[in-house]
């Protein structure tokens, strides 16, 4: 149909925003659990909406471009980080720090300064599908490798030989979750220690969306490691999903590579004056945090009574689950079944990975989750007998 299109985007399977939000619609009287993308289930405090809508109003100009440096975001964001790190004061700074649109964009600058026309890249599968995504549609190479079904670790001999074997081009970046979605879990000891011992002409990237949620992080490893770069984000823990900022902390040389490649005014004056509210409201808004984490674990431990369920453990604000298996029927149908009937009823979940994956909701939502999800799969119980 357009012969001036590239053939392969073709075959390209583009990520999906709200994957379940268009497809099944609930009965008209039901709510919309809307549980399938990690995102704070809390809206901003109503004085904090006050406040940025007196400043949209009375201090953005509209008809000016925003800040294109973020010198005052970056200043903000490196206290954060050394604060939050148990760091000194000046551990890090503006020069440790880059801002995007969504950490999405710092994948695809990522990936342009280190990968594009010369490397491949290695993920660890199931992981977050952008990394491929983006690297698709540079048209760099991605080399995949599997998890131990267990506990996800990541098949670290098969990554080793591919470190090795790959060539033309060679491997020349690695991205990795801590913790890792969809399966929630936290680098271990050997995953980190396999990380150490790549070598300096290999970018180590390390995706930390949830620290807030795991309180792990590797950024007391960056002073020693030039070559590691950490991603965070806003739009999960400090509930600003719809102002798209993320940030990337590495060493200064390779923060100004990745500003060299950075698209000019890239983020909205609203969406860094947001970013600087939630910096200097931080112990309010992450104050929410430990009645996530008690509803997660709940989640885990009600969910883990059902005996069709495989349940794992999170460092997370989501839950991963899979079907056990059922020598009378086929998998993915019963799990596309129980997708269905939970969106029918007004829960949206995400199905990935060959599991489900449940974003930790309001105590209200995880209840009518959990109702919904017992009778679904009593329903299919049924539906299977009678078959």
């Amino acid at each position: 149909m357009m012969p001036f299109v590239r053939s392969d985007l073709a075959q390209l399977t583009a990520y999906k925003p709200h994957p379940s939000s268009d497809t099944v619609r609930p009965v008209s009287s039901t709510q919309l659990d809307r549980l399938d993308t990690n995102e704070s289930p809390y809206d901003l405090p109503p004085e904090l909406k006050a406040k940025l809508a007196w400043t949209y109003q009375q201090a953005i100009e509209t008809n000016r471009y925003p800040d294109g440096g973020h010198e005052e975001l970056k200043g903000a964001i490196a206290e954060y980080i050394n604060e939050s790190a148990s760091l000194g004061t000046s551990v890090f700074t503006t020069a440790n720090i880059s801002v995007g649109n969504g950490s999405d964009e710092l994948i695809r600058s990522i990936l342009i300064a280190s990968c594009l026309g010369e490397g491949s890249i290695l993920v660890a599968n199931p992981t977050f599908s952008m990394y491929a995504i983006l690297a698709q549609v540079l048209r760099i190479p991605v080399v995949q490798v599997t998890r131990n079904e267990a506990n996800f670790e990541i098949d670290l001999t098969a990554a080793q030989i591919a470190i090795e074997q790959t060539q033309n081009p060679p491997i020349r970046a690695v991205f990795v979750v801590h913790p890792n979605s969809p399966t929630a879990n936290t680098l271990t000891k050997a995953e980190l220690a396999w990380l150490k011992t790549l070598p300096e002409h290999i970018l180590v990237v390390i995706d930390e969306a949830y620290f807030e949620f795991s309180q792990t992080t590797l950024v007391g490893e960056l002073s020693e490691r030039p070559n590691w770069v950490i991603l965070r984000t806003f739009s999960k823990a400090f509930r600003l999903a719809a102002m798209r900022v993320g940030y990337c902390i590495a060493h200064p040389e390779l923060i100004s590579i990745i500003e060299k490649v950075r698209l000019p005014y890239n983020l909205p004056s609203f969406s860094i004056v947001s970013a600087l509210v939630a910096l200097q409201n931080r112990k309010l808004l992450l104050d929410s945090i430990s009645q996530t984490l008690s509803e997660r674990d709940r989640l885990i431990e009600t969910l883990s009574q059902q005996p069709e369920l495989q349940v794992w453990d999170s460092a997370t604000n989501f839950v991963f689950l899979r079907l056990k298996p059922h020598h009378s029927h086929p998998q993915d149908a019963a799990l596309k079944n129980l997708n269905q009937k939970l969106k029918a009823n007004g829960t949206l979940i995400r199905e990935i990975s060959g599991g489900l994956r449940i974003t930790v909701g309001t105590p209200q939502e995880n209840i009518r989750t959990l109702t919904r999800l017992q009778a679904a799969l009593a329903s299919l119980a049924s539906e299977q007998l009678t078959q």
